[in-house]
């Protein structure tokens, strides 16, 4: 178990969520609105509170997550 942990924690990904759900993350490039700079780290990224996703070029790939919906408590 501790393998695969491991294996999934050093395997590079083109998306990096850490501490924010992929719904967060789920910004079409053209929405996206930028919150790094240039050669931002997906580590520095997260840390800023960003998504980072590196699959589509030209639009930026460290970005404003998606506000939390509230939920409804009726």
């Amino acid at each position: 178990m501790l393998g695969l942990v491991l294996a999934l924690l050093s395997s590079s990904s083109a998306e990096e969520y850490v501490g924010l759900s992929a719904n967060q993350c789920a910004v079409p490039a053209k929405d996206r609105v930028d919150c790094g700079y240039p050669q931002v780290t997906p580590k520095e990224c997260n840390n800023r509170g960003c998504c980072f996703d590196s699959r589509i070029p030209g639009v930026p790939w460290c970005f404003k997550p998606l506000r939390k919906q509230a939920e409804c408590t009726f």
